[in-house]
């Protein structure tokens, strides 16, 4: 009996066969969705490799394989656990919650044209809540070390947090008026993608507001160097700098998920791009993600790290490129 195809793909001639498409890229599959979150968090420390490596390329090194990521939470796993007799529970459940919130963030997020595990209207303010409780988790973990460098970190972390959230929320609004859907499934769909000729200077803003939002939660330069070993100068770093061992893996992992999910969106806003099948949409999916990671590589090498009194001012002006982005957006058209 004929398999039906997804009413977007063209139909078959008359007494032609319909084309059989594997389940995890048949985008009417049940599956296909939480498929693609497990690759979407499986490749997530690859995109660390990508960044350390364009970094070394720039640079005229070599640089480390593209799998050190994987190569580290393996060997980080496999060691032994040092904690402080002045922690407490809250010390190993930061890593957990972080991971968690970050694995969750992602399961909202569509990865081509196929919908999200989760879809709900104004699901976006609670992917923002997710977000925001790992960040809250992870600086209880570093405030219950005790230690000041950790506590200095922390306060950085909230600081950027506070300042990045708007533009975040503010991006959505956009895409919210553009699409006409309150679902991030909806907001990062094909309705984003047939209305870039018309909306492109919106969208433009939102892919620069939530690409400046990407490296503040991130951690990365131009508001933290991953690779510094000056304990002043850390923000992510020096919170988890007292876990070992698989906390520290775990740690680590969740920013690698957290990263993932942030070039997702970016990637999906910047690169709509239509294919023509469903397998090709789902590579081009995922290829955006690493050009992503390609362009955060190439800032990183481009540029040194601001002054912490200049962060607050690159923040600010994120967000007021979004709300300038939503002026536009509720702008009748000419």
């Amino acid at each position: 009996m004929p398999v039906p195809l997804p009413e977007h793909l063209p139909m078959p001639p008359p007494g032609a066969m319909p084309a059989i498409l594997p389940p995890w890229v048949d985008p009417r599959s049940p599956g296909a969705a939480l498929l693609h979150v497990v690759l979407l968090v499986l490749v997530a420390p690859l995109l660390l490799g990508i960044i350390a490596r364009v970094k070394a390329v720039v640079g005229g090194r070599r640089g480390p394989p593209l799998l050190q990521g994987y190569f580290d939470l393996v060997r980080l796993w496999r060691k032994g656990m040092v904690r402080s007799t002045t922690t407490s529970f809250v010390f190993l459940a930061g890593p957990v919650v972080a991971l968690a919130t970050a694995v969750g963030a992602v399961v909202f997020v569509p990865l081509a044209d196929h919908g999200s595990v989760f879809a709900f209207p104004g699901d976006v303010v609670f992917v923002a809540g997710l977000l925001a409780l790992g960040r809250f988790l992870t600086t209880a973990a570093a405030l219950d070390t005790g230690s000041a460098f950790a506590g200095m970190g922390a306060a950085r972390e909230v600081q950027y947090g506070v300042l990045a959230e708007p533009a975040f929320l503010l991006g959505a609004m956009i895409l919210v008026k553009i699409t006409g859907h309150r679902s991030l499934a909806g907001l990062l769909g094909g309705p984003l993608r047939d209305q870039w000729p018309a909306a492109a200077a919106p969208l433009a803003l939102v892919a620069g507001a939530w690409a400046v939002v990407l490296l503040a939660e991130n951690s990365r330069i131009p508001f933290d160097d991953p690779n510094t070993h000056l304990e002043l100068t850390m923000v992510h770093d020096v919170m988890i700098l007292d876990h070992s061992g698989p906390a520290l893996a775990v740690a680590l992992a969740a920013a690698a998920v957290k990263l993932a999910f942030w070039c997702a969106l970016v990637g999906r806003v910047a690169l709509p791009l239509d294919a023509g099948s469903a397998p090709l949409n789902l590579a081009v999916s995922v290829a955006s993600v690493a050009v992503v990671a390609v362009v955060v590589g190439f800032i990183e090498s481009a540029m040194a790290r601001l002054r912490l009194t200049n962060v607050p001012k690159l923040l600010v002006s994120a967000t007021l490129a979004a709300g300038f982005g939503l002026l536009l957006a509720g702008r009748p058209p000419m």
